[in-house]
């Protein structure tokens, strides 16, 4: 059974909004890292897409641009747009990293109907695990 929070319990707030402001700070650190690295994370996020046979393209360039606008989109928006874009991929996994999930609910979502994209195949799963390796490579 799970404990009920009281809010007269004055250390049990604290300790509860530590958590939640800690979890805010790193969601916006990661986001503005994604920003200072886009270039990079674009090129090994799209390379990957591709030599893991995710994403079938005409063009690769066209798919690295089109992480940099998604990436160029998370770097500019608010809040209650990430939580929009993202959804209904939340339960992907247990804890997803918000650059990851945004990025993958993109390709999913959006990138599907970009003329230079043939198609997308693997599982939503395999899609986010390709992305958030890239992302924590590049955003450790």
């Amino acid at each position: 059974m799970s404990k009920r929070f009281r809010p007269d319990n004055q250390g049990e707030a604290k300790l509860i909004s530590k958590i939640e402001s800690s979890k805010e700070y790193e969601r916006r650190r990661s986001i503005n890292q994604a920003g200072e690295r886009m270039d990079a994370l674009s090129n090994a996020i799209s390379m990957k897409l591709v030599e893991n046979d995710l994403v079938e393209t005409s063009n690769k360039n066209s798919l690295q641009e089109q992480i940099a606008y998604c990436l160029e989109k998370l770097v500019h928006a608010d809040d209650f747009d990430i939580d929009y874009q993202v959804a209904p991929f939340r339960n992907i996994v247990s804890n997803p990293h918000v650059v990851t999930l945004f990025v993958t609910a993109f390709v999913i979502e959006k990138l599907i109907k970009h003329k230079d994209v043939i198609d997308i195949y693997g599982s939503d799963e395999e899609i986010y695990d390709c992305i958030n390796r890239q992302v924590l490579k590049h955003l450790s």
